[in-house]
């Protein structure tokens, strides 16, 4: 009820947030609340989870055809974080020797939803044994409801590790990616002992849906009960650099006192950045990255970012290829209905040594 007091009335952009941008989405399970209820997986997340850390097992069951995979991503942005797992993917599927065919679709966060459904129309013309998608909307979810009832092809959700409870016990063939409630809950321990859990604050959304909601409402959950934080202003960006930064200089231009801004994601931190160059505030105001890709740690290093929460990006494609692989060897069982990868903060004080170990293993397939 406090966040819905905070944001209640206020005008942001012309637009007036949702109330799903208020409320917790009840229809998710969280990662955890997942394993809890069904405590058979958690053995299976923690052994898949190792498997994922160690070097991939020569393929030795004969294949009668290659298998097809088609991919729907929207790499289009600042972020590396998609291509990188697609690199990631082939490598470690490669390296396993599976056979295999990759077709990849790009698309820009906010590309419409008619693009969108073209694209999949043409994705499942070549009759895909695996389809990676990704959960963002509810319109992702009636595309999916249609594809599950069809029976094939097995759907691979990426970026996203809560189960809908909408689909009971049918769930789709795997959720993979790293979870941002644990991403933000990082995010939001590091920023306080920065501010001194003290920070007037802009927030900057990327798309309305499930990322936004894991990642910005989170934080707002996270902080609301803390004295020392206000929420000044608010905006939608489409995850587009350029809005990002009209964003910040529009707020800056009337609330002066914010000293901090939380990107939800890397293109929207970079259209901070340079908001903040136009207006000479770098060193004045906090601001965060969102997933630790390449641009954000170079970001990190020149002094444009404070922090950000660095995924351990390749384990994700990785988890695919291994996930397809057990299936291929009539080993589904041993597949998990969800992974999610590991985090780690870095700033500006994190030791070279330890950021070079970092990256060596966040990056090991994707160079």
């Amino acid at each position: 009820m406090l966040i819905r007091r905070l944001l209640l009335g206020w005008i942001l952009s012309g637009l007036m947030l949702p109330v799903w941008a208020l409320e917790q989405n009840l229809d998710h399970w969280s990662f955890q609340e997942y394993l809890d209820a069904f405590p058979q997986q958690r053995p299976l997340s923690d052994a898949f989870s190792a498997r994922i850390r160690q070097a991939a097992e020569p393929w030795t069951t004969p294949a009668d055809k290659p298998v097809h995979i088609a991919m729907l991503i929207p790499d289009q942005q600042v972020s590396d974080y998609w291509f990188r797992n697609r690199q990631s993917l082939t490598a470690r599927l490669r390296e396993i020797g599976l056979p295999f065919t990759l077709t990849s679709y790009s698309f820009r966060p906010e590309t419409s939803q008619r693009e969108q459904e073209r694209q999949l129309v043409e994705a499942l013309k070549s009759d895909p044994d695996y389809l990676i998608f990704t959960l963002n909307s509810m319109r992702h979810r009636v595309l999916i409801d249609k594809m599950m009832a069809r029976g094939r092809p097995k759907l691979i959700l990426m970026n996203i590790t809560t189960p809908l409870k909408h689909w009971g016990k049918n769930q789709p063939f795997f959720y993979v990616g790293f979870d941002h409630q644990e991403g933000t809950r990082l995010l939001s321990d590091a920023i306080n002992k920065m501010t001194g859990k003290q920070a007037n604050y802009l927030m900057l959304y990327g798309t309305r849906g499930y990322v936004s909601q894991a990642r910005g409402d989170e934080f707002i959950r996270l902080t609301s009960t803390q004295p020392g934080f206000t929420l000044r202003q608010a905006f939608y960006t489409d995850v587009n650099r350029e809005k990002a930064r009209q964003a910040v200089l529009q707020t800056l231009a009337t609330k002066p006192d914010i000293n901090l801004i939380y990107a939800t994601t890397t293109d929207i931190a970079f259209g901070a950045i340079d908001a903040l160059k136009e207006l000479n505030k770098e060193d004045k105001i906090i601001l965060n990255g969102w997933g630790g890709g390449s641009a954000e740690l170079e970001a990190l290093a020149l002094g444009h970012l404070d922090l950000t929460v660095m995924r351990m990006n390749d384990d994700n494609g990785v988890a695919m290829a291994e996930a397809i692989r057990l299936d291929q060897e009539g080993k589904t069982h041993l597949v998990p209905r969800v992974y999610s990868g590991d985090f780690a903060i870095v700033d500006q004080d994190t030791p070279t040594t330890e950021l070079d170990r970092l990256k060596a293993h966040a990056f090991r397939y994707s160079k």
